[in-house]
């Protein structure tokens, strides 16, 4: 395709002028702050190269936040289209655009990215390691997420978004009715975050085989690194899947294969298949982290230890196993035939058995426990009746002869949104509260974490509770308007007012950020909760960036507890205090996904000697890595009892 230079910018549409002038304004404001204040070397040596595994995750989560933020506005502007009849507010076209980048944006670049920041900030310390197995493989993961993402949302002010749907079905994804560049960037952003998410699968699978402290047995992991082990095994098998279809998708549509075109032999099915194989799955991908997330709250503010242990661990495998043969369901309504509908219809139902199972854990942990009724356990709570409709709906729609009322209408889309807000946002949310303490020595405001989870809870339910009802009543999904005479108005509006909520909720979050970080009290008590249970409260707070002095001994599953009803375990004697070998920081990661971006983005355009010539700088940069020697360096024992000391106190700082 013949691109010309002054087609790159899109002009005439004002709210894309408004993103422009907005990505410029923040940029040069971005530029002129770190100048000012001389933040270059600081944001360069201590984040942007750091290997540390926490640092690294707070990234992903402000990535995460952001990405929220992004996915959200169009999120509203759906709304704002669909909250009158015959609205011209966005034009078709338009409309097409900004519900495909509404989906990929909230599932591949702010769901993922959040769980996979959290994943990184406690998996390592719950385990009682000092690092993940790979620190620059860590940080390569997340500049190649990071470049994904920046090359997906260049999108929408050069060269024109995708508009196939976040599920890119062919045909329409190819060049006979897509001919724009727009899904040129959903197939080649995606190839590249993708791989940055495989290779954050591999490392936590090697991190948490490999790098256990001893004494912790498979089954005295803590329950969030069983669901990311879990998780990871999930992102090793099915994401190669979607790697190889965004490939056959990308020479289809650049190099003029057939691998899924109608023309020539091609079959648009295989894509659908290929599609599936990964997607579904991929919604395991972001909920068992969830599962793992809520199993950690309800113990600490419930003051008792997670009820049925091995049973969680059965439903999880369970659950993983499953999730690779559901996704046939996808396509009732194609014409597969009864017996494979069946098949597929069973699998699905069966899948909801090992799920309830994990509702009934948490409901009896919570049975005579002493509850706190914190941030972090109130979104658990609202988590369990919101997931249960979602749940429910999920069921509704497994029945393969149902389905085809429900296919393809709101009712569906009310349904993931029942399964993936509370199943994955609620989560993030909890876990941002329950964590944060332990990485920024001071807590999220409670009083304003309250109001965040009234308004979101209660417009997510207005937001979406309506829409089972307009699906029963034949509203299509994907339309982007409606006739008055329809008598769609009423519940179109209800959910519109409902996104207003939603948006007050995350700004609450933003506001509570802004104000705790200025005013809440500081602390570096180890355990800010008092309740915790797992081992990454048994170090200092902020974690230090070695996370242990001693990598501790542990006899339970609940090895912090333990710890605590033993004192003898909890102190530390100073004479096994020995310097800690750590990785280097390394610039090269951040060199890679730049690498990546450029040459993306001339495969995008369809400039395939630039793009060829961009390829070497990333083949450039393995070479370069080949060929490191980097042995990292020691922390000096002086600095760990110096630290050490600033926390424990005297009574925790040697042994009876």
């Amino acid at each position: 395709m013949d691109i010309k230079w002054d087609k790159i910018l899109i002009t005439g549409d004002p709210l894309i002028l408004g993103s422009q002038i907005a990505i410029v304004l923040t940029m040069v404001g971005i530029v002129v702050g770190l100048t000012y204040f001389k933040k270059w070397k600081y944001l360069w040596s201590e984040w942007l190269t750091s290997v540390d595994h926490k640092r690294i995750g707070i990234m992903y989560i402000i990535m995460g936040v952001l990405m929220f933020f992004r996915g959200g506005v169009d999120g509203l502007m759906m709304k704002a289209q669909t909250a009158v009849p015959e609205n011209t507010f966005l034009d078709a076209q338009h409309y097409n655009e900004v519900f495909t980048t509404h989906g990929v944006i909230m599932i591949l670049f702010m769901a993922m990215p959040m769980l996979i920041g959290i994943i990184n900030i406690a998996m390592p310390l719950q385990i009682g390691a000092r690092d993940v197995a790979f620190p620059q493989l860590n940080l390569l993961s997340f500049w190649l997420t990071f470049a994904g993402a920046m090359l997906f949302n260049l999108s929408f002010v050069v060269g024109g978004s995708p508009d196939a749907g976040w599920t890119s079905y062919f045909p329409l994804a190819g060049k006979e009715f897509t001919p724009g560049i727009g899904n040129n960037f959903y197939m080649v952003a995606l190839q590249i975050a993708g791989i940055g998410t495989l290779m954050s699968g591999i490392n936590f699978i090697v991190t948490i085989m490999k790098m256990r402290a001893p004494g912790m047995k498979l089954m005295r992991m803590p329950m969030f690194s069983w669901t990311t082990l879990i998780t990871s095994l999930i992102i090793v098998i099915a994401f190669p899947i979607f790697t190889v279809a965004l490939l056959l998708g990308t020479m289809d549509r650049i190099f003029g294969t057939h691998f899924f075109t109608v023309a020539d032999g091609g079959l648009d099915m295989l894509w659908a298949n290929l599609f599936w194989l990964w997607g579904h799955p991929e919604v395991y991908i972001v909920i068992l982290p969830a599962f793992g997330i809520y199993s950690e709250v309800v113990a600490t503010f419930s003051k008792k230890r997670l009820y049925g242990y091995t049973s969680m661990v059965m439903a999880i495998v369970v659950i993983s196993a499953l999730s690779m043969l559901v996704w046939v369901h996808h396509f009732y309504t194609m014409g597969v035939g009864p017996a494979v509908n069946s098949v597929f219809s069973i699998t699905t139902m069966a899948i909801a058995v090992p799920t309830g199972i994990k509702m009934f854990n948490w409901l009896f942990t919570m049975r005579k426990g002493r509850i706190e009724f914190t941030a972090p356990m109130m979104w658990t709570l609202a988590f369990i009746p919101t997931f249960l409709i979602g749940g429910v709906t999920g069921v509704m729609l497994g029945m393969a002869a149902a389905d085809f009322q429900y296919h393809n209408t709101l009712f569906l889309v009310a349904h993931f949104h029942y399964t993936l807000i509370p199943g994955v946002v609620y989560a993030v949310f909890a876990a941002l509260y329950y964590w944060w303490p332990k990485v920024f020595g001071f807590k999220l405001n409670e009083r304003i974490g309250k109001w965040h989870f009234w308004l979101f809870n209660i417009g997510f339910n207005l937001t979406f509770f309506p829409m089972f009802f307009l699906g029963l009543q034949g509203a299509a999904r994907r339309m982007y308007t409606y006739s008055e005479e329809s008598g769609l108005w009423p519940l179109y509006a209800l959910s519109a007012v409902g996104a207003i909520f939603l948006a007050a909720g995350f700004a609450a979050l933003c506001y509570n950020i802004y104000w705790s970080i200025r005013y809440e009290k500081r602390t570096t008590e180890n355990d800010p909760w008092g309740t915790a249970r797992t081992l990454e409260w048994a170090t200092a707070t902020p974690v230090p960036h070695y996370n242990f002095a001693v990598v501790p001994e542990v006899t339970d599953v609940d090895a912090y507890w333990e710890m605590k009803k033993n004192k003898d375990n909890f102190a530390l004697d100073p004479n096994k205090i020995k310097p800690i070998h750590m990785p280097s920081n390394s610039g090269l990661p951040v060199y890679m996904g730049a690498a990546f971006l450029i040459a993306g983005f001339f495969l995008v355009f369809e400039w395939i000697p630039l793009a060829a010539i961009s390829a070497f700088l990333i083949f450039a940069g393995m070479i370069k890595r080949s060929f490191e020697y980097d042995d990292g360096y020691y922390v000096p024992v002086e600095e760990i009892i110096e630290k050490e000391r600033t926390w424990r106190g005297d009574s925790k700082w040697k042994a009876k």
